[in-house]
């Protein structure tokens, strides 16, 4: 009995208390909490995703079909410019450059000879070649004479003159030979020709046996390595790939309807998704002068002065780019607009009414909207959640949070 007296006392003051709720706000207004319109900053932001980049991206690769002997990188380690990277087998290329320097050497040994053997000799022959024309010369001019005065016969002159001859022809060919054997000589130039290929060949086995030994180009971090010691590798084939230290960059593909609000310098907030509580700053600096017909966007590029370290290329990030800047404007909350695709207006609480104004729209910014025309600060502005409709009576419940 004192149980079914309890319960039906406490179902009735329920239906008191909900009459009473009702008779309230059909009398004294549907109670609801107001947001102030109030002075003050606002920046509106265009967001968009993108990936981090460096102005180029190096692909490391070989010039000639090897298999690889070393790698002693590792993928994402930094390396220095001239950092080896891959080591091919060199044994062929070793003997090659081995061969190319004993020919060198057989070719500067040819032109040593030449300069200190034979042209020396070839000198001293033909001095001697002088010295006997000379002898020749006088010997032939005493016959002559002694001829002349009957005392020797016609055979001791032509004895005489024949020797001449064969003395003048040994100094023409020892004069040939001196000259032959000389820096403008034909034996000279073919040593010094065959010096000079024998160099080139020295030359071209080594710069094949360094081909063996790719190296860094630049500073920078290993982004990708698709080879192992032992692999077979040939020309044409992306073996890493090098993303050189210096300038970070973000590329962001922006919606075309924005277009119009980018310009060059503005700033941006950048933080990575694998890093969201984590922002850095940077600033734009390239705008394409296309627009990508199929996805309707155009591609921005912003700079990042100072990178953070977890800093990856081609991570994924998203940027809030700074667009437009107001300070001590009109501001009210973002969730107090109706309407605000066509014809944008607020319900302000007036008199315990909900009183419908027509405002113009200004910058929106993050939570909140700037207010052109149409309201005046202090003014108190019913939320759209709340359901309230124009000229309906309000209970003021109080201020909820201002946006700042």
């Amino acid at each position: 009995m004192r149980g079914g007296w309890l319960g039906s006392a406490l179902l009735a003051f329920a239906v008191a208390a909900a009459a009473a709720y009702v008779f309230q706000d059909s009398v004294f207004g549907t109670r609801v909490e107001v947001r102030e319109v109030s002075r003050g900053s606002i920046v509106e932001t265009v967001v968009a995703s993108g990936r981090v980049m460096t102005p180029q991206r190096v692909s490391i690769g070989v010039v000639t079909t090897e298999w690889v002997a070393r790698i002693p990188v590792d993928q994402g380690q930094a390396v220095r410019k001239g950092d080896v990277l891959i080591e091919l087998n060199d044994d062929d290329e070793r003997a090659a450059v081995a061969q190319a320097r004993a020919l060198v050497a057989q070719a500067a040994a040819k032109v040593r000879q030449l300069r200190e053997v034979a042209l020396p000799a070839a000198q001293q022959a033909l001095l001697q070649a002088q010295a006997n024309l000379r002898v020749a010369r006088q010997q032939y001019e005493r016959n002559r004479d002694l001829k002349a005065k009957g005392f020797i016969s016609d055979s001791a002159l032509d004895d005489a003159r024949r020797n001449l001859d064969i003395s003048q022809s040994q100094l023409d060919a020892a004069r040939l030979q001196v000259e032959s054997n000389g820096p403008a000589g034909s034996d000279f130039t073919i040593a010094t020709s065959a010096l000079a290929h024998a160099r080139a060949s020295l030359v071209a086995a080594q710069t094949r046996l360094d081909q063996m030994v790719i190296r860094a180009p630049a500073d920078g971090t290993l982004i990708s390595r698709n080879v192992e010691p032992g692999d077979a590798v040939q020309p044409g084939n992306e073996l890493m790939a090098l993303a050189p230290r210096g300038e970070t960059q973000v590329v962001v593909q922006v919606d075309e309807k924005h277009l119009a609000q980018l310009e060059l310098g503005q700033k941006a907030l950048v933080s990575a998704d694998a890093y969201p509580n984590e922002r850095f700053a940077a600033v734009l600096f390239y705008i394409n002068p296309g627009v990508d017909p199929l996805r309707g966007s155009v591609e921005v590029r912003l700079r990042v002065q100072d990178p953070p370290q977890y800093l990856r290329q081609d991570m994924t990030v998203s940027v809030d780019m700074e667009v437009a800047r107001r300070t001590d404007t009109l501001v009210a909350p973002a969730d107090t607009i109706f309407d605000p695709g066509t014809r944008p207006f607020v319900l302000a609480a007036i008199d315990h009414r909900a009183v419908k104004k027509l405002v113009t729209l200004g910058l929106k910014g993050e939570g909140k909207v700037e207010i052109l025309h149409g309201v005046a600060a202090g003014d108190r502005l019913v939320g759209v959640a709340s359901g309230v409709s124009s000229g309906q009576r309000v209970r003021v419940a109080g201020l909820s949070g201002r946006p700042q």
